[in-house]
């Protein structure tokens, strides 16, 4: 099976790996367990000046993404995905379709554990990395590019947030965390600790300045601990993020 792989449109190709290039994420590059392709924006420009924006219609400020510009990029990387993967593309444009196109922007599905999770069990995905005002939304509505927010505030660009994308699906690939069950118990974990942020974590010494680990941590007991684990990862996340506890409670019910 070839390895989940993310193709990146940017008018910054120098920006990935970048960050992706180290610790899990870059050793699983190296050793194949996921794949990278960058193409950059401008290559698609239709001038001498390899312009890729232009003036917004009804005035204002900044400049907008043009879709003449962004629509042949989308379909160069859609001919990509054909070419390298042509059992998955039986008719034109199923193999793009099944690796979803993804454009970074603020007014976006919010990215969550559960998409997060939905992404890594794909064959990849194709990210457009957006500057200036924004893409303009034809190009957006013609190729069905799903919006997807990193969170409620604003980049310069759709690079940092792809990058986070990238890292969060990266890690739940399989082969590239060292112990597979650390997934299920972080924040937002599948398994056993749905929708809750992480419980407290400690390591050695055993006491630091004064401050001992909790005694439960310390006694072996399995069962007690995951219990423990358990009731300090719901009374954060009711502390500190009342809309995850709210759907939580709600899910028990």
């Amino acid at each position: 099976m070839a390895a989940w792989r993310s193709l990146v449109l940017t008018i910054f190709p120098e920006m990935f790996p970048g960050p992706l290039g180290l610790s899990l994420a870059g050793k699983a590059l190296e050793r194949g367990l996921w794949a990278l392709d960058v193409l950059d924006i401008r290559d698609f420009a239709r001038d001498k000046h390899r312009s890729v924006d232009d003036a917004p219609f009804g005035g204002g400020a900044g400049m907008v993404m043009r879709p003449d510009v962004v629509d042949a990029a989308l379909a160069a990387a859609a001919e990509t995905w054909r070419q390298d993967r042509p059992e998955e593309s039986g008719q034109e444009d199923q193999g793009a379709a099944q690796a979803p196109v993804v454009y970074l922007s603020p007014r976006g599905r919010l990215l969550t554990q559960d998409l997060v999770r939905d992404l890594a069990a794909g064959p990849g995905i194709t990210l457009l990395c957006g500057r200036y005002e924004g893409v303009d939304q034809r190009v957006l509505d013609a190729r069905d590019v799903l919006e997807v927010s990193v969170g409620d505030y604003i980049l310069s660009g759709g690079e940092p947030a792809a990058l986070v994308l990238m890292d969060a699906v990266v890690r739940l690939l399989p082969g590239v965390m060292g112990n597979e069950g650390s997934p299920g118990e972080e924040s937002f974990g599948a398994e056993g600790f749905e929708g809750l942020l992480e419980y407290p974590l400690y390591t050695r010494p055993a006491e630091w300045q004064g401050r001992p680990v909790p005694e439960v941590l310390s006694s072996g007991h399995h069962e007690k601990v995951r219990q423990w684990r358990r009731a300090q990862a719901e009374e954060t996340t009711r502390a500190r993020r009342p809309d995850l506890w709210a759907r939580y409670t709600k899910g028990k019910r």
